[in-house]
């Protein structure tokens, strides 16, 4: 059996002490997902943690340093998973340095409000990545960031 593959992604907020906006980013490829939207990240690389692909990722795809703050934890185990072959661990996020831009596998992002997820919710997300925004709502809601 083949190893799974390992994502990380970043819910990058306003503040990890007080969020009120998550950015989202849209994909401009592969073209099932082409125009939908998702948390920025990537695959880990040979002997790298997490932790160290997010802060690599977000600096390729986005031209942003951040500091790190809690995981959203998926109540399935350890990871999300985004399909049969791949599972994906997100955690809060601040900018710390650099506007974010969209460099790589993005053609658009977006600051939405929290609050309530309506604005979040109207967007296309990718199917993997919803339960996420569920489960990282109800952690903003309940105090848990960092």
């Amino acid at each position: 059996m083949t190893a799974l593959i390992s994502v990380a992604g970043a819910a990058v907020v306003d503040s990890l002490d007080a969020p009120t906006r998550l950015l989202v980013a849209r994909r401009s490829a592969p073209p099932q997902f082409a125009g939908m939207w998702e948390f920025p990240g990537g695959k880990l690389e040979a002997g790298e943690t997490f932790e160290a692909a997010l802060h690599r990722e977000l600096l390729e795809e986005l031209g942003i340093a951040v500091r790190l703050g809690a995981e959203v934890e998926s109540d399935a185990g350890p990871g999300w998973p985004l399909n049969e072959r791949a599972v994906m661990r997100v955690w809060f996020a601040e900018v710390l340095d650099g506007e974010p831009r969209p460099l790589q596998d993005h053609d658009e992002l977006r600051w939405v409000p929290l609050g309530n997820g309506t604005e979040a919710f109207a967007l296309p997300w990718i199917p993997a990545d919803l339960p996420i925004v569920r489960a990282l709502l109800a952690r903003v809601d309940s105090g848990l960031r960092s």
